[in-house]
């Protein structure tokens, strides 16, 4: 998970953050450096005694009622354990968690964003715990899968992400970014959902002509869903992995870029987004397409926010790539779970984290119209119509090894350079290529500092 995320742009100031932040970080429990992770642990909560965590997360809608069930449960299992949730705006916390996790009364747990724009900041500046001997006794490499294990790691000097040791975790929740569409629009216009982006640019045609808005967007705050969903569509998906994942002989023009900002940019030339585009914030965009204007959205799944009566009128597609039949998407647990290095309690909070991975938070997941992940014990409710759509797009993904990072993980300040750049491409001052040569200069010069 997760969360990561792209839905705005963030503003994290990286270089001050990172430098205060080895300025003034606690080492973690056993050692000092990042590499440092607690020596001997325990899995035996009841012997920690009485204990209160604080917890700190960026989940609103269904995903914050589906952290506090989770965390009334874990209360039930373990009453000696108290979990007090703090919730944030998403930019607020990954802009400020780095200083939150220097000061003693932070909070013990917090989602953070993968990559290098903010898990990867934070284990630089020793501020959360690697937590190896945890992923051993509780089994956590044999129970992810690689490569969604990956996201949480970096090698212990942490001058390189996707291996090494573990840094955070992800959740029994996975967040996509997929098509979304409303079926009553659909049904009205005569069409079936999409199964190809061939097919979905005709329906967006059809829909332009019918009077409909064919895509609800909002490009205020630099929202760039639509831009990655394209491009995993497009992308040849072991280069955009290498891209993301620091090899610095792959390009962006070699995972598609510039074809995805054509395309969304011949979208926008169309009419197909609103007639405001530039200046509809990313809220505003949700809640208009929620509320019934637009025919299709790209979306990180569980970000619509969508109720049971109104899952049963949305639904969700995972286009398959576009030069064949394998499903290729960007996907993630939404958000890294980690623990400060000044967590008083690591081997309850490690606990907590363990259980954000189980088949019972799952399954609350689900309970919620949320898309399950690392079980495969989970119902879902068969009316929903979003939830069966991301369900399935999940497991496509999961039978062709799909995945693919978050873009915005291959630099710390690339999430920025991404959604302020195609600000410029919608307004005509910037060209699809100039775009992708400012992605390069972005990744490439951060590889450079880093070596």
């Amino acid at each position: 998970m997760i969360v990561h995320r792209a839905r705005v742009v963030r503003t994290f100031a990286v270089a001050a953050a990172l430098g205060a932040a080895v300025a003034g970080c606690t080492p973690g429990t056993g050692g000092s450096g990042p590499s440092a992770a607690p020596s001997a642990v325990s899995t035996d909560v009841a012997a920690a005694g009485k204990v209160t965590l604080k917890l700190t997360d960026f989940w609103g809608s269904a995903e914050g009622k589906w952290i506090d069930r989770v965390v009334a449960d874990f209360e039930k299992k373990h009453p000696n354990v108290t979990i007090k949730r703090t919730s944030e705006d998403w930019g607020q916390l990954n802009s400020t968690l780095n200083l939150q996790l220097q000061d003693d009364g932070g909070p013990d747990i917090a989602s953070a964003n993968n990559g290098w724009q903010s898990l990867g900041t934070l284990a630089k500046g020793h501020l959360v715990l690697n937590l190896d001997a945890y992923a051993k006794a509780y089994g956590w490499d044999s129970r992810v899968p690689t490569t969604i294990a990956r996201q949480n790691k970096f090698t212990t000097d942490v001058a390189t992400m996707g291996s090494g040791s573990w840094f955070a975790t992800p959740m029994a929740r996975t967040s996509l970014i997929g098509l979304y569409y409303n079926a009553d629009k659909l049904d009205k216009l005569g069409l079936q959902p999409p199964k190809t982006l061939a097919e979905l640019e005709a329906a967006a045609a059809r829909a332009k002509a019918a009077g409909e808005v064919p895509f609800e967007y909002g490009s205020l705050d630099g929202s760039t869903s639509a831009l990655l969903g394209v491009q995993a569509v497009l992308a040849d998906k072991g280069k955009l992995n290498d891209y993301i994942y620091d090899s610095p002989s792959v390009k962006a023009g070699d995972v598609a870029m510039t074809q995805a900002v054509q395309t969304v940019k011949k979208w926008a030339d169309a009419g197909y987004y609103p007639k405001n585009f530039a200046g509809i914030d990313y809220q505003t965009a949700v809640s208009k397409f929620v509320g019934g204007e637009g025919v299709f959205r790209w979306e990180y799944t569980g970000s619509l926010g969508l109720d049971a009566t109104q899952q049963k009128h949305f639904g969700y597609v995972q286009l398959p790539q576009s030069s064949g039949t394998a499903s290729v998407g960007v996907g993630a647990a939404p958000g890294a779970m980690v623990v400060s290095a000044k967590c008083a309690h690591p081997d309850v909070a490690a606990a907590f984290l363990d259980y954000l991975m189980s088949p019972e938070a799952a399954q609350a997941a689900a309970d919620l119209g949320l898309v399950p992940a690392l079980s495969e014990d989970v119902s879902v409710a068969k009316d929903s119509m979003s939830l069966s759509g991301e369900s399935a797009g999940a497991a496509a993904l999961d039978g062709d090894d799909g995945y693919v990072p978050y873009f915005d993980w291959s630099s710390p300040t690339m999430l920025d350079t991404l959604g302020q750049n195609l600000q410029l491409v919608y307004a005509g001052k910037m060209t699809p290529a100039d775009y992708t040569k400012a992605v390069d200069a972005d990744r490439d010069a951060f590889l450079a500092g880093k070596g």
